[in-house]
């Protein structure tokens, strides 16, 4: 599957050669992935580890962006508290997220400038992984100018919104990263303007296939998973070990 590379996106300097060490993590809470990302950021600005990309699935949690807007979480505490969700301010860009049950979450953790990349070109690679994901599970998917991330219809006057993006860069190094709805329960984004856009329909690779009634499961993210890390790192010119 041909992924658009990135070369147009290089500072100048030599990109660092080895590729980019991918781990599938299962299901993982959202505090403990955001401990280990921070752990890894250190120790690769350090230059103790190679680039890695981590690949999960989260219980049901909201994130709120550095800067987003609470009043964009629809559900009151009550109602949360009700269903064990929490709600967590990040350091990442973007506004309120819900992750859950069926979605590929996937977290970056690379060296920018030693690959020679600008943010932009390496959102960029992001948005083409995730469209290359729904292309190989017949779903067809896009970017929107001014709107990161992956829809569906997204040249329409009222795209699907199926695969969401922020990022933080610390010393040079990212994390935080995507999150692709694989098999997710989309009615869970009825508790947030997703991204901060209010009316914004959710939808999902299942939903897409025509299986709007298929449980969130764990193996169709590992599934998804594979084709991400793959598409990822050839969207970059680099080769992946694992997951």
């Amino acid at each position: 599957m041909a992924i658009e590379t990135l070369a147009h996106g290089r500072t100048g300097s030599t990109p660092e050669p080895g590729p980019i060490v991918a781990s599938w993590l299962g299901r993982v809470g959202y505090r403990d992935a955001l401990s280990v990302q921070q752990r890894l950021v250190a120790e690769r600005a350090g230059g103790r580890i190679p680039d890695q990309l981590l690949l999960l699935e989260h219980p049901a949690v909201l994130t709120l962006g550095r800067s987003s807007d609470p009043g964009h979480v629809l559900a009151g505490p009550a109602t949360l508290a009700g269903r064990g969700i929490e709600v967590i301010r990040v350091e990442r860009g973007g506004e309120v997220t819900y992750h859950g049950p069926g979605q590929l979450v996937a977290y970056p953790i690379v060296a920018l400038a030693g690959r020679g990349l600008m943010i932009r070109p390496f959102v960029r690679a992001l948005e083409a992984a995730m469209i290359a994901t729904c292309a190989s599970f017949g779903v067809v998917a896009g970017r929107r100018d001014g709107q990161p991330g992956c829809w569906c219809d997204a040249d329409a006057a009222a795209p699907r919104k199926i695969g969401a993006l922020g990022l933080r860069v610390e010393r040079g190094v990212s994390y935080h990263g995507i999150a692709l709805n694989v098999t997710t329960d989309v009615g869970d984004f009825d508790l947030i303007d997703p991204c901060g856009m209010p009316g914004l329909v959710s939808t999902s690779i299942a939903i897409e296939r025509g299986d709007p009634a298929a449980h969130p499961s764990t193996s169709s993210v590992e599934a998804a998973a594979r084709v991400f890390a793959a598409a990822f790192a050839e969207s970059l010119g680099a080769s992946v070990e694992g997951p």
